[in-house]
């Protein structure tokens, strides 16, 4: 299907190192961007949707988000959280390993199941039209080369530390330097217990497994000491994930470090949920409007820090808007009632943004309003279409 979005406002990119790309147009076709700016016609596709002056971005990339099987959360006993993500603008969740899953196995062939069932259960099933890359495998004792062999062969990308029944966390750097020969991204819990039977991993601990993300640095929920964020900042290139889930103050702090040593493109943000903190639709936004109106994060660089910082680190194609990458996008502007009268103003003053249209993989999933934000100032609406289909919020 070919789509065109046209009357946007302002085009964010999502790409930290240039923000926001000219123009008022994107066009859209199999899935992919074709145009961005000009150079497509409107006319001459099967959906046009009219964004009334509202500003586009790339759809969120929640990197931290503890997916089980399906759409529901045990944690939370919660049906539908995934599908109810999108409307907070994310379309694409990445797995935390599936650590809630009810009774889960804690041996090397348990684990390595369970992220191999996890990784092919969400390869083609897209809750609400959102990409989730599930099968995280949760590192633990007895795990050999030759299982992250099999596992990376059958599609297992993702390794988490944390949660093994080991020693010290000193145990996973091994385990871990075995994921990343087996082109593996590996992410590692950072901060006080989450869960009882895990432990405390601090800057030292990071440091000697030399995994590619410090997930939830920020305190998952509960923060490592302070002294400790300068030195993952300046004796690594680790990224460095901040979530809604955890510690505000530390989260400052981490951004503060790196945009004094010019590292932002090393600062992720996700959510780390559903866990005890709940289900958190708007999770991103929330954070995003933390960094931009307490931080000092100019509000189209927390967009990036939300969409192609995330992509980058963990070689996605998406969060980024730009010819050839994935039609993931969103549709964004101020809060009708608020005092701000766009989306990046609203992020500055420590709001939220409304979202008014969502479109993954090229096919609108709503366009008008979403079920979970405040209503935008301006709105979307499909211009024409030749698919048979209702885009509207209602439908």
């Amino acid at each position: 299907m070919k789509l065109a979005i046209f009357n946007i406002g302002k085009i964010l990119s999502g790409d930290i190192a240039s923000p926001v790309a000219a123009g008022d147009m994107i066009v859209v076709d199999s899935g992919k961007i074709v145009a961005v700016g000009a150079g497509g016609d409107a006319a001459d596709c099967e959906v046009a949707i009219d964004a009334g002056g509202m500003m586009a971005m790339p759809g969120l990339i929640d990197s931290h988000v503890h997916v089980t099987f399906g759409d529901y959360t045990p944690r939370q006993k919660t049906v539908g959280f995934l599908e109810s993500y999108i409307h907070g603008g994310v379309t694409t969740c990445i797995s935390a390993s599936e650590v809630h899953v009810p009774g889960r196995p804690r041996d090397p062939a348990g684990v390595k199941a369970l992220a191999i069932a996890a990784r092919k259960s969400f390869e083609h099933y897209r809750p609400g039209g959102m990409r989730v890359h599930a099968g995280s495998v949760i590192l633990e004792p007895g795990l050999t080369d030759a299982d992250f062999a099999e596992m990376a062969a059958q599609g297992v990308w993702l390794a988490k530390a944390g949660f093994g029944a080991f020693a010290t966390p000193y145990d996973y750097a091994p385990y871990v330097a075995m994921a990343k020969r087996h082109g593996l991204i590996t992410m590692v819990h950072t901060g006080g217990s989450s869960i009882p039977g895990s432990a405390g991993i601090w800057a030292d601990h990071v440091l000697k497994m030399q995994p590619h993300v410090s997930y939830h640095v920020n305190g998952g929920p509960i923060a490592m000491p302070d002294a400790d964020f300068p030195r993952l900042v300046n004796e690594s290139d680790i990224a460095m994930q901040v979530c809604t889930a955890g510690n505000l103050r530390t989260t400052l702090l981490v951004a503060k470090l790196l945009r004094q040593a010019d590292r932002q493109e090393r600062l992720l943000i996700a959510t780390d949920t559903p866990t005890g903190s709940g289900v958190m639709p708007l999770g991103m936004l929330y954070t995003m409007s933390h960094l931009a109106s307490l931080a000092g994060v100019p509000p189209e660089i927390a967009v990036a820090m939300a969409t192609g910082n995330n992509a980058k680190v963990y070689r996605l194609n998406s969060g980024v808007i730009a010819v050839g990458r994935d039609a993931d996008i969103v549709l964004v502007d101020g809060c009708l009632g608020g005092s701000q009268n766009d989306a990046l103003s609203a992020l500055s003053n420590g709001d939220i943004m409304g979202v008014g249209a969502a479109i993954t993989g090229g096919m609108p999933r709503f366009v008008g309003r979403s079920r979970n934000t405040p209503e935008t100032i301006r709105r979307a609406k499909v211009a024409h279409s030749r698919v048979p289909q209702n885009f509207s919020g209602d439908a």
